[in-house]
């Protein structure tokens, strides 16, 4: 009894941060969902039949892709424990391996769905915050022209907060957001039980006759149904810091329940008021409770945004590890929680983009074009990518990867046709994100690929290498030298010119190699291999995972147990700093490789990112053309 209560406890524990942090995107799509739904550009009439068939038609999206898919397979998808776009990316990557012709397409997958998460990170802060500002205009039309300066204000705070980490105020998610769905489904209750024919919608034959009777105009609507699902991906996303049994828990337990009493509570008043379709949502309880609900969901809705910035820092930092993306500064914000971490430049990026779409769209109905294709169009890209990890990572048969996969494409590919109805009316603005971010990762990725490619053609490998240097051995010089080397590279250039150059060599050499793994994190145990080459010179490989905080110095004092030891004071790093030249001929177009050239010049200094001691550190430059 004593082992059992602390494990149910922490389950509890983690269930509860899982409802703070993983729901509250979707958890703050009843504030705009419906009243998309019945926008007069979608043509749908608030009519019995059709309030009652849209209902059925949300409640059956969310279990069939959310809980079928999300919560029950894409889950069981977990890289070591971890979740996410770019791990799933990975998963797939390793299940297809590199020599398969499924690899550059699983890797471009991967990198449009990176591109589309980036792009739903910007929409969702800027529409969850302006849908909830927009409350006060339910109170009063006199708040109107302030919605846009009180929606820029609590963004401006929230972006500047971040530096400031989430480790203190983190721990009030869950509550917050749990009042948030306690609420929800409060309203929702109150409203059934006053109109209780809304029931109809469980029946999922009122959201086939809704499709069939209103047909084209049904097929619009789609693409502001999709909105109820927005922030499907998080559920994926965070798995790594709750684990899959607390964050299914919290699906079935708490958010789900809630969402489905709360769409029906909605629906419950469009049937007494059809007026109420202007904003359904704070019409739900009546002019008193307008205030409130907006207090309410203003924090909500600030939780729900912090959520998604993180998911952009954590997503920008597994793409910088498997070399998508230039090297950026990163800083870690927790002592305790090693995902806790900002980026200062993606902070700012996004912030500003969210501005952008703030005040070019206007509101919240805009925004809502926008949403939809970010959130449809990753959905798709996650359902290709599990079907790589179902068919030849988890050796499932061909008939059940290519059914569940069908069946789900069918969803998909209908909810992503429907939305992007709305590219020319704001879905560009999402699509043009993700074109630059896949433009930038391919250029980044196929830039390195051209840098390794010069290198290679000219390294001189290190056992010829080091046998001719030791038959007329140079000077050496106390102290250890650590020469950086990248996997399956020879002899490292910053060696070869302080040989030139100074004619010395210090007593002990270390060739260390940094690997970046395709799994989240390696093991202390696994991390480390000395070999030794003679003449006392070694070859060190340092393993990391793509969440792997890197600190080279720790890690080598770590090799005293290998029979290495390195002392601080005594220890030089040299790296190469290299400055890439672009050139016309073989490799890419002129503007792409001028454009990895400026992302190479302004990367995180590798000194900083491996956090060596700056007075330790010797930089020599080699020019590279490409």
């Amino acid at each position: 009894m004593t082992t059992e209560l602390p494990q149910k406890n922490r389950v509890a524990a983690l269930t509860l941060g899982a409802i703070g942090v993983v729901y509250g995107d979707i958890g703050t799509s009843p504030l705009y969902t419906l009243k998309e739904v019945f926008a007069p550009a979608h043509g749908v009439a608030a009519s019995p039949s059709n309030i009652i068939g849209v209902i059925s038609l949300i409640l059956w999206c969310l279990i069939i892709i959310i809980s079928l898919k999300y919560v029950i397979l894409v889950l069981r998808a977990d890289n070591h424990g971890e979740g996410g776009i770019m791990a799933l990316t990975a998963l797939a990557l390793k299940s297809v391996t590199q020599s398969s012709r499924f690899y550059y397409p699983v890797m471009l997958l991967g990198m449009v769905g990176a591109g589309l998460f980036f792009g739903d990170g910007i929409i969702t802060p800027a529409i969850t915050v302006l849908s909830s500002i927009e409350g006060l205009e339910v109170a009063t039309p006199a708040f109107k022209p302030y919605v846009i300066p009180l929606t820029l204000s609590v963004l401006a705070v929230l972006y500047w907060a971040q530096h400031r980490g989430t480790g203190g105020i983190g721990k009030w998610f869950g509550p917050i957001v749990l009042v948030w769905f306690t609420t929800l489904a409060v309203m929702g209750v109150a409203n059934i039980i006053d109109h209780p024919q809304i029931l109809a919608a469980l029946n999922p034959g009122h959201a086939a006759r809704f499709l069939l009777a209103n047909g084209w105009i049904a097929f619009v609507a789609l693409g502001a149904v999709v909105l109820a699902l927005t922030g499907a991906e998080a559920l994926y996303a965070d798995m790594g810091h709750f684990g899959r049994t607390p964050v299914r828990l919290a699906w079935f337990t708490v958010v789900f329940p809630a969402l489905a009493l709360n769409y029906l509570g909605q629906g419950a008043v469009l049937l007494n008021n059809p007026a109420a379709i202007s904003n359904p949502f704070f019409n739900q309880l009546g002019a008193w409770s307008i205030y409130p609900l907006v207090a309410l969901s203003t924090v909500a809705a600030v939780v729900a945004s912090q959520a998604t910035i993180s998911g952009a820092f954590s997503v920008a930092q597994q793409a910088i590890s498997l070399g998508f993306l230039p090297r950026m500064r990163i800083v870690h914000t927790s002592n305790q929680e090693k995902g806790q971490i900002y980026i200062p430049l993606v902070n700012w990026l996004q912030f500003s983009a969210v501005v952008f779409a703030v005040v070019a769209f206007g509101s919240s109905t805009n925004l809502a074009s926008a949403y939809g294709i970010a959130a449809t169009a990753t959905m798709l890209t996650t359902t290709l990518l599990t079907f790589f990890v179902v068919r030849y990572g988890w050796r499932y048969s061909g008939v059940v990867a290519f059914s569940a996969t069908l069946f789900f494409l069918v969803f998909d590919i209908t909810l992503f046709a429907s939305t992007s109805l709305k590219i020319v009316s704001g879905g560009w603005f999402t699509l043009l994100i993700s074109v630059v971010m896949v433009t930038i990762m391919l250029t980044w990725r196929k830039g390195r690929e051209l840098v390794f490619e010069n290198l290679k053609a000219h390294l001189l490998p290190v056992p010829g290498f080091l046998e001719s240097l030791f038959a007329e051995p140079p000077l050496r010089v106390p102290g250890t030298a650590v020469f950086f080397r990248p996997e399956g590279d020879g002899v490292p250039h910053a060696l070869l010119h302080n040989l030139l150059h100074n004619k010395v060599l210090h007593e002990r050499v270390v060739f260390l190699t940094v690997i970046s793994t395709d799994i989240p994190t390696v093991s202390a145990t696994q991390r480390l291999k000395v070999t030794e080459l003679g003449h006392n010179c070694y070859q060190v490989d340092l393993s990391y995972g793509f969440i792997d905080l890197r600190n080279v110095p720790a890690d080598l004092a770590n090799c005293a147990a290998l029979g290495l030891n390195f002392e601080p004071m005594e220890t030089s790093y040299f790296i190469t700093r290299q400055t890439v030249i672009a050139t016309p001929g073989a490799g890419m177009a002129m503007w792409r490789e001028s454009l990895y050239s400026t992302m190479a010049k302004n990367a995180r200094d590798a000194a900083d990112y491996f956090q060596l001691p700056s007075n330790r550190v010797i930089e020599l430059g080699t020019q590279v053309e490409i």
